[in-house]
């Protein structure tokens, strides 16, 4: 398949797409009304979704307020990700822990 012919495809499937997802019917509906067969749809569907995703891109985080405290205590932070827990005690290397951070977000 030439460059042309696949672009064309995708540019097709991708009208396809958008059309399925604007008419609110559900994928088997939608097929036999358009006569493709279903897993041709979701295949697609899966397709685009995975291209429009950037799971190498940094992740999101959300802002971090620090208050400056007169008692300065040993208990460890506990840091959560997905269903992976991390203890941070006083003293952490920061770059190790943003690079756990990273690797556990793009894992889960």
């Amino acid at each position: 398949m030439t460059k042309a012919n696949l672009a064309q495809l995708r540019e097709t499937w991708q009208e396809r797409v958008t059309a399925f997802h604007n008419s609110g019917q559900s994928g088997a509906a939608w097929c036999a009304d358009h006569g493709i067969k279903e897993h041709q749809l979701w295949y697609w569907v899966r397709r685009f979704r995975e291209l429009t995703s950037t799971p190498s891109s940094s992740p999101d985080f959300l802002p971090v307020q620090i208050r400056e405290s007169l008692s300065v205590t040993n208990t460890p932070l506990l840091v959560r990700v997905g269903a992976a827990a991390i203890e941070v005690h006083p003293g952490y290397d920061a770059q190790l822990l943003l690079d756990l951070i990273r690797t556990l977000v793009g894992s889960c």
